[in-house]
């Protein structure tokens, strides 16, 4: 049964990662995705708000919580899941399939570029006003679609990974919870 459902899976990631490069791509949005991939590489978008977050006493906490978020994500998917699954790029695995952009190293289960996307805006949809978390949301799912579009992930590599990001946020945030209980430390949303 868990043979036939990662075959389904396969089957499936593949198909749609194929009718992306038959259907979706095109002269217009290759550039636009091709700008939200690289914004994302090593993180450095997300690094960089947390970072500027940081800096100030309204929000730093916030920007603290980001960096916590990010790290555990980068734990579980990055340290720990790419090296046990050790999953091949679907453009090295995929006869046909082009990749768009330039080589990623390493392996391609989870997404690095989806999960740390995910991990930080979770952070932001639930402490900043709503206008910048939703639109740090919007990112994260751009990210991860960009991966698909580019040919650089399978679609279970990059849901997996929103996940897991989005997991990553939640603990860190009842982690924060529990040590605003816990002391005279107290942190709200910013409005």
């Amino acid at each position: 049964m868990v043979k036939n459902m990662v075959y389904e899976i396969a089957l499936l990631d593949t198909e749609i990662l194929f009718l992306l490069q038959e259907q979706v791509r095109n002269e217009y949005l290759t550039p636009v995705f091709k700008l939200i991939t690289h914004s994302g590489d090593m993180g450095i978008i997300w690094i960089i708000s947390a970072i500027v977050l940081s800096i100030y006493k309204k929000t730093r906490t916030i920007g603290i919580l980001a960096f916590m978020a990010m790290l555990l994500y980068a734990l579980i998917g990055s340290g720990f899941l790419k090296n046990i699954v050790q999953r091949t790029r679907p453009f090295d695995a995929l006869d046909g399939l082009s990749l768009l952009t330039g080589r990623p190293s390493g392996y391609s289960f989870p997404s690095g570029h989806t999960g740390i996307a995910f991990a930080a805006a979770g952070i932001y949809l639930r402490y900043l006003p709503l206008k910048y978390g939703i639109g740090a949301m919007i990112l994260a799912v751009l990210m991860g679609f960009s991966r698909l579009y580019l040919g650089a992930h399978y679609p279970s590599d990059v849901i997996i990974a929103a996940f897991i990001g989005s997991v990553s946020a939640l603990l860190i945030i009842k982690l924060s919870r529990y040590i605003n209980e816990k002391t005279k430390f107290k942190y709200n949303k910013v409005t």
